[in-house]
């Protein structure tokens, strides 16, 4: 398996690419603000023919060049229907300072073609078998990608593709519009404790880690494993 990322030109939002190996068809992952010359590069470098664009949510720094990206090559934009709206609106996933910032001087588009994410599901795309798991939070529509690490350069058992849940040493904000501290808790509790120490993870901004590592060193985890009644 081929998994490969680097940070967009603003935010420093990671946009991924994942197939089953070089000269496949791959996913691409968050593909933010900025990133097509980037990704036209890892894609003919490793011979890559993307098949479908998954989103982690909804947020302009993660979604930004979905429509392009889709568009130029007919293929589907998977995202949670809590965030769809946002595709077509990026404003409602802001605060007011962000949509001033951007809200009036950004072209913005939906794809043609989005198929809606839910929880639990199995999506068989490119040669892989990817676990949707809903963990909202961040915003409404907050999804994690998580695929089997065998053959990968990690050889651990599972890849989880973390979005703004969680990052090394910290999680996603939830001040901003579909945000909650109190949902976002939660799904830390039942959808990122539970996996296994080995799992490696891909955060939406930032470095890789495992969800031992941070079990061990990220205070909202640990909050979470030592406060009563918050265990698992």
């Amino acid at each position: 398996m081929l998994v490969t990322g680097f940070p967009a030109d603003a935010f420093g939002t990671n946009c991924y690419v994942v197939a089953a190996g070089p000269g496949e068809q791959c996913l691409v992952v968050d593909p933010g603000i900025g990133v097509l010359d980037r990704l036209d590069e890892v894609l003919a470098q490793h011979r890559l023919h993307p098949a479908a664009v998954l989103l982690t949510h909804g947020h302009l720094d993660h979604a930004f060049s979905v429509a392009p990206v889709c568009g130029a090559r007919g293929i589907t934009a998977y995202v949670h229907p809590a965030d769809r709206e946002m595709l077509a609106d990026p404003a409602k996933g802001l605060g007011v300072d962000l949509t001033a910032l951007f809200g009036g001087r950004l072209s913005y588009t939906e794809p043609e073609d989005v198929a809606e994410l839910t929880d639990g599901a199995t999506l068989s795309l490119a040669g892989l078998e990817i676990t949707v798991d809903h963990a909202p939070g961040h915003t409404g529509g907050s999804v994690l990608f998580r695929l089997p690490g065998a053959g990968s350069q990690w050889e651990a058992d599972q890849v989880c593709l973390s979005g703004d849940v969680l990052f090394a040493g910290s999680i996603g904000r939830t001040d901003l519009p579909g945000g909650s501290t109190e949902t976002m808790l939660a799904s830390l509790r039942d959808k990122i404790l539970p996996l296994a120490d080995d799992t490696v993870v891909l955060p939406g901004h930032g470095p890789e880690t495992t969800i031992g590592r941070e079990r061990v060193a990220n205070p909202y985890l640990r909050e979470l494993t030592t406060a009563p009644g918050r265990g698992l």
